[in-house]
């Protein structure tokens, strides 16, 4: 039996095509994911984003054992509703997860984590306490629900549907979160656009819904998720990223903190393990449409396209790729799509960013 967010009814009844998505019954999108896209882009769009798991940690270690847990440093995080994006790692260096690290209040954080981790974090979370890290509280949070809106016209929109939120809202900066008509809204999203991520209580969600798409908000669904988050340059857990590969091959050095001298599971292992690839974003020449797995030829050896897909916003395929770090942004060269080498040329992430075309 698949999961269900509190808006599964809504999207039946909105014509949803539904997907299994890591146990969880999701609409793929409401009828075209090409127009799904092009609303979220050029207006705005809203997405179901309820399978994720919303984790508490409360306590007076909750900081020490996160500074610990995590590969970027939540001392960054003073400010309360401040955001921060991280990976945690395992002992080797790898990506156990990418996640959101929220800074509610002293002594209180919250973590957003992927779906598809949700049960293996929530493992590894608990078995990371121990006696340095007293009264540790840690309370995953089903009772929350989460829609994404996002796009140009996002902000106006949800204003118009939630107007008590717009005084708390309206100067909020960019990675940081408020409480707002009893929900915890966050500058924040996985499109490349602007927008807020709202986590309400799971029964309010539905008629937030409701009114978002009496402002014109077009429903979303995971296809439009997939080819705004790749043009954006955003990497996907499971695809981008996993256990086998450190975040310095995987374009997310940035989320590492080596400077200090804080301790984190993971780190010494990065240390040791010098990055031999890098994680690149792929501008297909010729005809075709690159996709996960395909082999990469390059003057300095070989990679493998992690994730790709027909941009609707370039009219052409794009591609990230792990590639060997001697490759440089400019350079061309063959993936393997169907048994016939295609030209491609390396490019940085991302490829499109608040509407612009940055390739």
């Amino acid at each position: 039996m698949m999961k269900q967010t509190p808006l599964n009814a809504l999207h039946r009844r909105l014509g949803a095509k539904m997907v299994d998505f890591g146990g969880w019954d999701m609409p793929l999108h409401y009828g075209s994911q090409i127009d799904e896209h092009h609303r979220v882009r050029r207006d705005a769009g809203m997405f179901d984003v309820s399978h994720m798991l919303i984790v508490d940690i409360h306590g007076a270690a909750a900081r020490d054992f996160l500074r610990w847990l995590l590969a970027n440093n939540v001392d960054k995080l003073k400010l309360p509703g401040k955001a921060l994006y991280t990976c945690m790692l395992d002992e080797s260096g790898g990506v156990l997860d990418d996640l959101i690290a929220y800074f509610r209040s002293e002594p209180w954080f919250r973590l957003v984590v992927n779906a598809a981790t949700a049960d293996k974090d929530m493992a590894w979370i608990s078995a990371r306490r121990d006696g340095r890290f007293p009264g540790l509280e840690i309370r995953p949070r089903r009772d929350l629900a989460m829609i994404a809106v996002q796009g140009p016209s996002a902000r106006e929109k949800l204003w118009n549907a939630m107007p008590g939120a717009r005084a708390s809202t309206e100067a909020l900066e960019q990675f940081r979160g408020v409480e707002a008509e009893g929900c915890f809204i966050a500058r924040t999203g996985y499109t490349g656009e602007d927008g807020f991520e709202i986590m309400l209580p799971a029964e309010r969600a539905p008629g937030l819904w409701e009114r978002l798409g009496d402002e014109g908000v077009a429903p979303a669904g995971l296809g439009a998720r997939d080819t705004l988050r790749l043009e954006a340059g955003m990497n996907l857990y499971g695809q981008d990223m996993d256990e086998s590969v450190t975040p310095l091959e995987s374009g997310l050095a940035w989320t590492v903190d080596l400077a200090s001298s804080r301790e984190f599971v993971g780190k010494q292992a990065l240390g040791a393990r010098p990055p031999l690839r890098q994680l690149m974003g792929l501008l297909l020449l010729d005809r075709g449409v690159l996709r996960a797995h395909q082999s990469v030829e390059t003057g300095h050896g070989g990679g493998e396209v992690t994730s790709g897909t027909f941009s609707p916003t370039l009219e052409r395929s794009i591609a990230l790729a792990r590639i060997p770090a001697k490759v440089a942004p400019g350079e061309e060269v063959r993936v393997e799509v169907r048994e016939r080498p295609l030209r491609a040329r390396v490019v940085k992430p991302p490829f499109v960013r608040r509407g612009k075309v940055l390739v």
